[in-house]
């Protein structure tokens, strides 16, 4: 719901920093006749991380800047050198927000200072000394880094206060707010002037508490009409709750009947809501029927405490924060619910799938099958070999050749375009067009080929 410079929902973008990439180097040093590889790996991608700021109180900013990036991580070098690792890019949110992907939520974030890391960085390629081993003491390979992670979040906020100010329009919850704070919200003489939640902050006897002030509920808030709907989660994270009500009803109900109703809207919306201590309190008490409203509702409603006071004149106001504070003192404070960790089977998610499109390509999809491709360099034959014995152990090849994969088949796996040669040796061979499948031309690379072959012709 957005309102002004009020929001409090909004859908961001994350992507994670990449790693960087590895080195590929040998020592080079006169009078030393075998200096070996020397290639440093690449440095760690940046993290993502939501922190909670007590000072913000709309994610209006994010809704400006939804697409959130993390510094990549540097190459490594020679020398065994390792790249420098990308900054983490730290989101500022306000206090009560809460973290969703994919209708799950990930985490409610209601302390100050709170931190929650949402996408990790890649980590750095590794460089060619990394490689090195007792059969192979001058690998020609290094590796890409690793992306970072990607992910598209929904930020929810819900205000955090003690009290919460909840009845119809124009009961007088605003002239209420301005009168114990420093908060000056809109104030009129017409029904559904505040449009969004104001927060104030007010001492009284040594105990400062924050209050909440929503707009005006009406009869099927809960089911979607009015402004209050979109706010009433707003109040569910209060501690207490102080129902104002108009002495001379509201839209042809009573007094009476006002309290009523609004006990059904906020018990049809969630039922802790209802259950939550409250205090019924007959404003403007300086009309002739506030007398007659308040000895009503108090026969009435005997499981809260019914006061009277005109939050205009400020006559009774202290009585009634009086009230506050001594129900305040007897509420702790509620956490943020955190589910039991119980033994769920989780479903094993296969390491690739294989589909055929309408064009006769093969698709290969995979988190870890695509984190291969892009961390394998091409141009290095010693690369594409090792991506070739890392696809057959993992079953790929198997799996392509039962599929039914034809030599010249497309493939296609982590944005990359293959052609299937079905040609294969016992021991990998070094070039690249012998390992099982050769990447295909793109259209700039076979235009450039054109090119270079008719400027030949010219000379």
């Amino acid at each position: 719901m957005q309102s002004g410079s009020f929001l409090d929902r909004v859908k961001i973008y994350i992507t994670a920093g990449k790693g960087g990439d590895g080195c590929l180097s040998f020592r080079r040093e006169k009078f030393i006749e075998f200096g070996g590889p020397n290639g440093g790996c690449g440095g760690k991608g940046g993290d993502v991380i939501l922190r909670t700021e007590p000072n913000l109180t709309t994610l209006l900013e994010l809704a400006y800047n939804p697409h959130i990036e993390a510094q990549n991580g540097e190459k490594g070098g020679t020398y065994n050198k390792t790249g420098r690792a990308g900054e983490d890019k730290i989101v500022l949110v306000p206090c009560g927000t809460i973290v969703k992907s994919n209708g799950h939520v990930l985490a409610d974030l209601t302390e100050p200072g709170q931190e929650f890391t949402v996408a990790k960085g890649g980590m750095g390629g590794r460089g060619n000394q990394s490689f090195k081993t007792r059969s192979n003491t001058a690998p020609h390979l290094a590796e890409n880094g690793q992306p970072g992670e990607e992910i598209t979040l929904i930020l929810e906020l819900k205000v955090l206060a003690d009290l919460g100010l909840v009845g119809f329009p124009n009961a007088g919850k605003s002239t209420f707010l301005s009168r114990i704070s420093a908060a000056r919200p809109r104030i009129a003489d017409y029904p559904f002037t505040t449009l969004n939640p104001n927060l104030g902050i007010t001492l009284h006897k040594g105990l400062s508490f924050a209050t909440a002030d929503i707009p005006g509920i009406i009869e099927g808030a809960s089911e979607g009409k009015g402004l209050g709907y979109q706010f009433l989660k707003h109040i569910e994270r209060t501690r207490v709750l102080l129902h104002l009500v108009d002495p001379d009803g509201f839209d042809g109900m009573s007094a009476e009947q006002s309290v009523k109703v609004i006990e059904k809207e906020l018990k049809a919306f969630d039922k802790k809501l209802f259950e939550k201590p409250r205090i019924i309190v007959i404003n403007k008490m300086d009309l002739p029927s506030a007398q007659k409203a308040y000895e009503t509702i108090k026969k009435k409603f005997k499981k809260h405490p019914v006061m009277l006071m005109s939050a205009a004149t400020g006559e009774g106001v202290n009585q009634v924060l009086d009230e506050v504070v001594k129900i305040l003192a007897a509420t702790p404070v509620e956490r943020p619910v955190t589910e039991e960790k119980t033994a769920v089977t989780h479903k094993v998610e296969p390491m690739f799938t294989i589909s055929r499109t309408e064009d006769g390509a093969v698709h290969i999809t995979g988190k870890k099958v695509e984190e291969f491709i892009a961390m394998t360099n091409f141009s290095q034959p010693e690369a594409v070999a090792r991506l070739r014995g890392i696809f057959k152990k993992i079953g790929l090849e198997k799996a392509l050749l039962k599929y039914g994969v034809q030599d010249g088949d497309a493939l296609v796996v982590g944005g990359r375009e293959f052609e299937w040669n079905g040609n294969f040796d016992d021991e990998a061979p070094n070039a690249p067009e012998h390992a099982g499948y050769k990447r295909r031309e793109t259209k700039q690379e076979r235009l450039a080929k054109r090119k270079a072959r008719r400027e030949a012709k010219l000379k």
